[in-house]
Formats: C-alpha cells, sequence, structure tokens
C-alpha cells in the first residue's frame, strides 16, 4: 500500500464551548466558521454548521470526534466525518488559546481516519476510499490537513 496526496482542508474554528470535566475528560465542542479544500479533484469550501467535539485527556492527547461537510466549487456537497488524536502540546494549546505561533506537520502527534461521503455521481469515488490526515494548529485558531488517499501499489 501507498499514501497518494488528495487534497488539503483548513477549518477556522469558534471559541471552544466548553461541556465540562465528566467521567472521560475534559469534553469541548468547537464549531466551524470557515474553511477551504483545496486538490486536483477535489476543491471547495468548509460549510457552517460542523465542529469537533473534542475529548481531552489526562494524558495530554485529545480524542477527535469531527463532523464538517464542503461545498465543492461545482456545488456538490460532501459529508466528512474523522477520528482522531492530537498530542496537544504547549504549542498547539497556544495556537488555540488565540496565540501568534503555530505548529507545523510532524511537529506533534496530529493524525486522522477522515471518510468522505457524497451523492454526487462526479465524486463517488469518495464513498470507496480510505483517507488518512495529517494536522497541524494555526493562529486563529485554524486546523490544516493533508489528507492522504490509502492506495494498493
Amino acid at each position: 500500500m501507498k499514501l497518494v496526496p488528495e487534497f488539503s482542508y483548513t477549518a477556522e474554528l469558534d471559541a471552544p464551548q466548553v461541556v465540562g470535566p465528566g467521567p472521560y475528560g475534559l469534553r469541548q465542542v468547537l464549531p466551524v466558521t470557515g474553511g477551504t479544500v483545496t486538490g486536483d479533484r477535489l476543491s471547495g469550501k468548509a460549510a457552517i454548521g460542523g465542529g469537533d467535539w473534542i475529548l481531552a485527556g489526562e494524558d495530554g492527547y485529545g480524542r477527535l470526534d469531527v463532523r464538517a461537510q464542503f461545498i465543492t466549487d461545482d456545488g456538490a456537497v460532501i459529508y466528512m466525518s474523522y477520528q482522531g488524536l492530537v498530542e496537544v502540546t504547549e504549542a498547539a494549546a497556544a495556537a488555540l488559546a488565540g496565540g501568534e505561533a503555530g505548529t507545523e506537520f510532524g511537529d506533534h502527534y496530529f493524525v486522522t481516519t477522515p471518510r468522505l461521503e457524497s451523492g454526487d455521481p462526479n465524486y463517488a469515488w469518495v464513498n470507496q476510499t480510505i483517507f488518512v490526515g495529517q494536522g497541524r494548529v494555526m493562529p486563529g485558531p485554524v486546523v490544516a490537513f493533508q489528507v492522504f488517499r490509502v492506495a494498493l501499489d
């Protein structure tokens, strides 16, 4: 198997809605307020209404539960959901809090497993494709991902 670059994705996030500490950790909801998708086969803008229901653990990692949708440049709607794991380093926490610096790809563990769905025939291929992503945190706060398609050799 090999990883083939498929698209880049950025999500602009609103201030977290803190649910509070519970039996599994500190739950927060970060609404998506904008963003872009850029790739050779897939480009568009993030739609309002998505979010990340992140669970921050005492081990310094956040467990991601993200649901979002975007509208392609040719008008199709694609639903994306993913689970993931992010190491909340000092730099990542500062960027999420509105700091002026961020992280780079590979600075800390930030890996996702996006699943895409579309009923548009032009994007039917996303329904039968496995994706993995690598993330970074940027000021704003904004999260950015490089998303790869898992392909057979």
